[in-house]
């Protein structure tokens, strides 16, 4: 279970100013070169006040140069976390390009205003999801979470506003650093991350594969 990757690379000059810049550059060929399933998805890993970590994967729905943002159940085990320890890591782990993207930063919840604006976008269907389940605790059955969606189908019908949870929202991840692998030959492959200054700017360094 071995390949080798591409001989084609990644060098500094080719970089743009800013790891968000060149995350969306990477994305879109993701999305659209690629043709990758679901490129926006990312595995998301937090740790416990413990130090325990957990990692699942997770939709990207925004990114700019402020940071990266997704939204779950604020009760959910990532949520429960990040309450108590905010520091994040979000991987892109896009293998038919032989390219990753990692991010680490902290992570803060986004205004309501921002939850409610994107909340209005999701289909209907999701609207009733974000009721139903009680993310990360256990449930009796599947019997029991289908009961409950079909009780809020009933009482909010296709067409019919569904309202905000309050215990659901936005994380918006602000990078600290973010690193663009690229698989070359032989295992040698090209590693570029760009760290946060202090007053701002971005400074790029190599590491060894």
């Amino acid at each position: 279970m071995r390949k080798q990757y591409r001989a084609d690379g990644l060098a500094e000059e080719e970089l743009a100013g800013t790891p968000v810049e060149q995350f969306a550059r990477w994305f879109g060929q993701a999305a659209t070169e690629a043709h990758l399933f679901e490129p926006n998805a990312m595995v998301v890993s937090t740790a416990d006040a413990e130090g325990r970590p957990s990692s699942r994967t997770v939709l990207l729905k925004q990114f700019d140069e402020q940071g990266f943002v997704f939204y779950t159940n604020y009760d959910s085990r990532k949520a429960r976390d990040l309450a108590r320890n905010p520091y994040v890591s979000l991987l892109f782990p896009w293998h038919p390009m032989a390219r990753q993207v990692i991010v680490r930063g902290v992570a803060r919840r986004t205004g309501r205003d921002e939850t409610a604006a994107y909340f209005r976008t999701r289909p209907h269907g999701s609207q009733l999801g974000a009721w139903a389940s009680a993310q990360s605790s256990v449930v009796a059955s599947r019997a029991d979470l289908d009961t409950a969606y079909a009780d809020l189908a009933a009482r909010y019908p296709e067409g019919e506003q569904v309202p905000v949870p309050p215990h659901w929202g936005g994380f918006r991840v602000a990078p600290e650093s973010v690193e663009f692998w690229q698989g070359r030959e032989n295992r040698l492959h090209d590693r570029l991350r760009y760290m946060a200054e202090p007053d701002g700017s971005w400074r790029v360094e190599r590491l060894s594969p």
